[in-house]
């Protein structure tokens, strides 16, 4: 199964972390992420820019608004994530428990990755996702 671990921090704890020193924090991830490339468990795991960099696309009307960033309160945002192909939830807690990141208004939260096989498999569209799937080395 695979598992997506997404990292939340407040504004407090972003703050907290602007005075580390950024060799040591990428020292600190490189170590885990390490970890998880050993184990075997690892399938992606990324970082994301700023969210003043972004923007959101709103649906609420049509057309749709785009808004630069910086955009909500920085607990509705994350910055990374992982994907883990762990044998189960519990395994996926056991991994994000050792995430090096942590302190006061810091969270992973730990959501399944559903895969193609969930879908009605009768369904076109569905189909035509897998054949890509299946062409692009994927399934």
């Amino acid at each position: 199964m695979k598992f997506m671990l997404i990292m939340r921090a407040t504004d407090e704890a972003f703050a907290a972390m602007a005075d580390t020193d950024f060799n040591k924090m990428i020292e600190t991830m490189g170590r885990f992420n390490e970890e998880l490339i050993r184990a075997g468990v690892l399938v992606a795991a990324e970082g994301l820019d700023d969210a003043a960099e972004g923007v959101v696309v709103d649906y609420s009307s049509e057309p749709p608004v785009v808004t630069d960033g910086p955009y909500g309160e920085v607990k509705e945002l994350f910055g990374g994530f992982y994907i883990l192909n762990v044998a189960s939830k519990e395994e996926a807690v056991e991994w994000a428990k050792r995430q090096p990141i942590t302190g006061p208004g810091f969270k992973t939260e730990i959501r399944r990755v559903t895969t193609i096989d969930e879908f009605p498999q009768d369904n076109e569209w569905i189909q035509k996702e897998r054949a890509w799937r299946e062409a692009t080395g994927q399934l």
